[in-house]
């Protein structure tokens, strides 16, 4: 079993140590503080980790502490492999970016829109156009989220059993019944809204591939990377690594909440965030994305269609918070556009933190972070299981690291 491991000194790979050492203690005062468990957080460039620090705890209870073969719920960083696996089938002819998501799934067939009204009052209109698997990868398909309590729509995916965006047992190919059956928030293409999408890509997968998507995963994307720890449940051997979920409460403490149940193969294999994996496993993905498709000779995609992935997809070039529906916060979208499953710096100026032109990444709910700076060379992750409330970790991050930045 592999472990995230440094293998370069900072100064050699262009960083500043006590800028870095700065960084961990700022985190390290989070731990101390009680607001963290424990973090894991890595910062390679060119390909070398120039900085590796854990600390503090996996489980607090147990005592046991962070440590580099530390396995984590990544939740919505799951998106990013999704969208790669998009991709291959694209590159094989297997699907077009512009496909009707109907071809695939014909409960999706006629997509009917939000008008007006709320609950059993609410009206519709026939979309203007079908949703397309480039809608899908950029979420501007008009999917939602239950949890959102913003739009109508919302309440509707919760009156349909989706707080959480899965019917209690249901398995990809039942959910896209419940989501085909509920309105689009706005016509496919129109606006940005962070969704469902990827579980819905997760079920295209399927379909084309006639494989269950953990499989497909497995054979197309961890197997090759040498993602060895990666997956959509955890084996008895692997559950002393699992680190504790925990919730922050009102007091900005935290708590033992529960988390992605991992033991035993899961009846719903989410696209859009049901993986579990170590820094390792992730450094490999990374690396694979940094080197533009690649990593030891094993290529996943091309580096044209990579470049697509990781480029500002939204029309005209359009940023976020002049293209996202009003359940974002616009000032966090300052400055950023959007590829396939991932966020994209557009205007490094305008950001919330330093980043360079092109930096892309995203993030998972647990405060689990991944991004990918070409302008520096840079790729950082960042691991803990945190449920937050008020907690604003990432911004302090990308700072920190930036001023470690030396070239």
């Amino acid at each position: 079993m592999a472990q995230l491991r440094q293998d370069v000194d900072p100064d050699e790979a262009g960083l500043d140590a006590k800028a870095l050492d700065r960084l961990d203690q700022h985190f390290a005062h989070y731990v101390d503080e009680g607001r963290l468990p424990g973090y894991l957080v890595a910062v390679a460039r060119g390909g070398r980790v120039a900085h590796l620090t854990t600390h503090g705890h996996r489980d607090l209870a147990a005592g046991l502490p962070v440590e580099a073969d530390t396995l984590w719920r990544i939740y919505s960083m799951t998106k990013p492999v999704t969208a790669v696996a998009v991709l291959q089938l694209v590159e094989e002819g297997r699907l077009s970016l512009d496909d009707p998501l109907d071809r695939y799934l014909p409960e999706f067939a006629d997509p009917q829109v939000y008008e007006s009204g709320a609950g059993t009052d609410v009206r519709t209109r026939p979309a203007s156009g079908p949703i397309l698997i480039r809608h899908l990868l950029t979420h501007t398909a008009g999917l939602t989220f239950g949890f959102y309590y913003k739009h109508p729509v919302d309440a509707l995916y919760r009156e349909a059993g989706l707080e959480s965006s899965v019917p209690p047992g249901a398995n990809l190919a039942e959910t896209m019944k419940v989501y085909a059956r509920l309105p689009l928030q706005f016509d496919p293409g129109t606006q940005w809204n962070y969704s469902v999408a990827s579980n819905v890509l997760g079920r295209v997968i399927e379909v084309i591939s006639a494989q269950p998507l953990d499989q497909y995963f497995t054979e197309r994307v961890f197997r090759p990377l040498g993602m060895t720890d990666a997956g959509f449940h955890i084996t008895d051997e692997q559950a002393g690594r699992l680190a504790e979920m925990y919730g922050e409460t009102e007091d900005a403490g935290i708590a033992p909440i529960p988390g992605l149940p991992l033991r035993g193969r899961p009846r719903f294999l989410s696209g859009s965030g049901g993986m579990v994996a170590t820094a390792q496993d992730f450094h490999r993905f990374m690396e694979m994305l940094r080197r533009g498709g690649e990593l030891d000779g094993t290529r996943l995609l091309s580096s044209d269609t990579l470049a697509l992935m990781t480029h500002n997809q939204l029309p005209g070039g359009a940023e976020l918070r002049t293209f996202g529906a009003p359940t974002h916060q616009e000032r966090a979208n300052e400055g950023l556009g959007f590829g396939f499953n991932v966020s994209v710096v557009t205007d490094p100026a305008r950001t919330l933190a330093p980043q360079g032109l092109g930096t892309y990444g995203w993030t998972g709910v647990a405060t689990t972070a991944f991004w990918i700076d070409p302008t520096h060379d840079l790729t950082v992750q960042f691991m803990t299981q945190v449920r937050p409330k008020t907690l604003k970790i990432f911004p302090e991050l990308r700072r920190l690291v930036h001023e470690a930045l030396v070239d």
